[in-house]
């Protein structure tokens, strides 16, 4: 039976599923197609030269194992990189970027301060340096890495080790408000900056270039702005979906924009949604955002918030139980700053009422970020989904029977209950067919004996932890 590219690539795609989580499929595997078959050599096509490296280097035996099972021992993968524009350099006189020859004297990355004035610079205060505007706590070390961003954030140190020089440029980091765009590009920047002290880094919001536009066409110094920002080395510009429907802004940036592409500049954009989707933009703005590279935030799955909350406890100095943490997660899906918020009213009330961070405090403060707080989880919610893990009755956690695999699950019950909730053990044993707190002690020690010496019960117990708080956080 003859087989197309096609056919071998889904059926690769199938195994390929089954081994990496559904985020990294979706990231490393979907932009994939398929091109051609030549005897036992699939070609297949990836969007640049960062992403055949990237799978060259954390896939490439799953790869090799699972062409091989399609096309048999001597199956082999070859690749063909996308290269959506020319980059060749312009040959012949060199411009401004208005049209008219360079001013000659001025040596290529210097400032003529007498001929270009800097917008940052308030009329009357003479500054050469130019500031770069940078936030300098937004740093890689303090930004958090997930599946949910490990594209972006890997495309943004390879970028701040080479800016300019590699094969994604202009990056564009999209996604939703609250997931940390803002922080990667200013990281990047400070990156920058510590390794290249020499390179001229700009961050700028789309409203400030806006205005800064508007002055300039007041002024008639139009040239003197397009100027200054085609020396800048490394740019960024963030919320770049606000320059739709403002043809002016958008014509000017898009000089700027070629102009520094041409001279092997770093452009860095980020935006509320990917390029393809930005309404009200210019298609010739739209395709050169498309040049580079596009990668997306999504929103951080429970790990990776829980691991965001503890750094900026850790970071702060700042000390909250384990259940209340996680109780925060739970509520707090989509959003970082949220999380943060959060994080900072808790503080805040804690100081001011002088009284622990406790779970009733943490939902009272959370009352003010979510309209509906997640179902809290309960003794009677745990005792259930032990209970079908089991394949036993409730009432059978309850009752006095002595039977073996029952006073397991019972004991286990416990143990969660007294780690997943804010319950006493007086409480907890009540719920237990009204047993005391010392059956509750000695459950919670016979559960945690047998995870040190039953390495199948550990996984269990860990298993039954982990679904008891995702199945809650899904309802």
């Amino acid at each position: 039976m003859t087989r197309d590219h096609a056919s071998v690539w889904d059926n690769c795609l199938q195994a390929i599923r089954k081994n990496v989580n559904q985020q990294s499929f979706k990231t490393w595997f979907e932009p994939i197609k398929p091109v051609r078959l030549d005897n036992n050599a699939l070609t297949i096509q990836v969007p640049n030269k960062f992403f055949y490296e990237w799978l060259e280097e954390h896939y490439v035996n799953l790869l090799k194992t699972t062409i091989r099972r399609e096309l048999g021992d001597r199956g082999r993968l070859e690749y063909q990189i996308l290269m959506s524009h020319n980059n060749g350099n312009n040959s012949g006189l060199k411009t401004n970027g208005n049209g008219k020859p360079a001013r000659e004297g001025i040596a290529p990355g210097m400032i003529d301060t007498q001929a270009i004035k800097n917008p940052f610079v308030i009329p009357g205060i003479k500054k050469i340096k130019i500031d770069p505007q940078i936030n300098p706590h937004y740093l890689f070390e303090n930004y958090i890495e997930g599946d949910c961003n490990r594209l972006a954030r890997s495309a943004g140190m390879a970028i701040a080790k080479k800016p300019g020089g590699t094969s994604f440029n202009p990056l564009v980091i999209f996604g939703d408000v609250g997931l940390g765009k803002t922080h990667l590009a200013h990281a990047i920047g400070n990156d920058v900056l510590q390794r290249f002290p020499g390179k001229t880094v700009l961050y700028v919001s789309s409203e400030k270039f806006t205005n800064q536009i508007i002055q300039s066409i007041k002024n008639n110094a139009v040239n003197d702005f397009v100027n200054f920002y085609q020396l800048i080395d490394v740019l960024i510009v963030d919320d770049i979906q606000f320059l739709a429907n403002k043809q002016k802004t958008q014509e000017i940036f898009f000089h700027i924009f070629n102009q520094l592409h041409q001279n092997g500049k770093q452009i860095i954009l980020t935006s509320d949604r990917p390029p393809k989707d930005l309404d009200g933009m210019e298609e010739r703005l739209i395709s050169r955002f498309k040049w580079g590279l596009s990668a997306d935030l999504q929103a951080p799955d429970l790990e990776t918030r829980i691991a965001i909350l503890e750094a900026k406890m850790n970071q702060e100095g700042i000390e909250i139980p384990q259940n209340v943490t996680e109780f925060i997660c739970y509520n707090i899906q989509n959003n970082i700053r949220e999380l943060e918020g959060v994080l900072v009213s808790l503080v805040a009330q804690s100081s001011l009422n002088q009284r622990e961070i406790d779970m009733e405090l943490a939902k009272r403060v959370i009352r003010n970020f979510v309209k509906q707080i997640n179902k809290e989880i309960t003794v009677d919610y745990i005792q259930k989904l032990v209970a079908e893990h089991f394949d036993l009755g409730v009432e059978k956690l309850q009752g006095k029977t002595r039977k073996r695999q029952v006073v397991i699950a019972r004991q286990l019950s416990m143990y969660l209950a007294k780690n997943l909730t804010d319950k006493s053990l007086k409480a907890i044993g009540e719920n237990f067919g009204g047993r005391d707190h010392s059956t509750v002690i000695y459950s919670c020690k016979t559960v945690q004996d047998l995870m040190e010496t039953d390495a199948i019960f550990k996984d269990t117990v860990s298993e039954l932890e982990k679904k008891i708080k995702m199945s809650l956080h899904e309802q």
